[in-house]
């Protein structure tokens, strides 16, 4: 990690006092439903990112989702909780990712399906991992922001570029190029907005989920790797990508039934 990287996540700002509360509802084991609707909708504008983003054709459901109670009941705490958040992060950052030859609604589109393949892989058979998945999928790809500024700094524009194109690996690339990658900025962005220790973990160990300690960490890091493979960084599915997918799930012993499924609904 190089201290350009690390001066730039030490001087973010706070995140704004809505996320704050959303956390503390949501740690709180005493919390229910209710308590979590209520802060919710203290903020209209949150409310109406959450029911966009519960109402995208991804997620399958026939029926218009209009009030916030109804989004909890259909997806749970944990996921609900992942579409706050993923809304609060987003608008923390300012986004340019022409670095990596993405633009801003491909990046949104990628962290969108990323998640859509989550809940609808995991939410019954891993439901009690949701409520770190959720937002692990919608936020694991932040850390790119960082590493975008930090290219364009140092004017490194061009040797990302023929970096990636000549190792064909992102992470990779981005080590080469800037000395960090996607899951360990992302997860040092977190660590320093004192999100738990358990979604910090699974990010970080996502692209080596045998590395993690515990062993739901562990799985929740082995299901968010190959959501990342299966939904590759311009958020275009392909044959290859679903391929080197279901490779890692026989590696992990993950549920490809359930898999199947998911991906072909995605």
């Amino acid at each position: 990690m190089t201290e350009a990287i690390l001066k730039k996540i030490k001087q973010l700002p706070p995140l704004p006092e809505s996320a704050m509360e959303i956390e503390a509802v949501y740690q709180n084991p005493d919390s229910t439903f209710n308590d979590m609707v209520k802060i919710l909708e203290k903020d209209p504008l949150l409310t109406a990112d959450i029911l966009k983003a519960a109402n995208s054709p991804l997620y399958g459901f026939s029926r218009e989702i209009n009030a916030i109670s109804q989004a909890v009941g259909l997806f749970g705490m944990g996921t609900v909780r992942g579409f706050a958040l993923a809304s609060i992060v987003k608008k923390s950052f300012p986004l340019d990712l022409s670095p990596y030859g993405i633009s801003n609604e491909m990046f949104s589109t990628l962290s969108k399906k990323q998640h859509a393949l989550v809940t609808a892989w995991c939410l019954r058979k891993e439901n009690k991992l949701m409520g770190v998945l959720s937002p692990a999928a919608f936020l694991v790809e932040i850390g790119k922001v960082l590493i975008a500024q930090q290219i364009i700094a140092e004017s490194k524009q061009e040797q990302f570029r023929d970096t990636l194109e000549k190792i064909k690996d992102v992470e990779e690339a981005e080590k080469e190029v800037v000395g960090a990658d996607t899951p360990e900025v992302s997860s040092l962005i977190f660590s320093q907005w004192k999100f738990e220790e358990s979604l910090v973990n699974v990010i970080a160990h996502c692209e080596d989920p045998e590395k993690a300690e515990d062993e739901d960490t562990k799985r929740a890091a082995k299901i968010l790797h190959v959501v990342r493979v299966s939904v590759p960084m311009n958020g275009t599915v392909t044959e290859e990508s679903i391929a080197a997918a279901k490779e890692l799930i026989a590696k992990y012993e993950l549920d490809l039934e359930s898999y199947e499924t998911a991906i072909e609904n995605l």
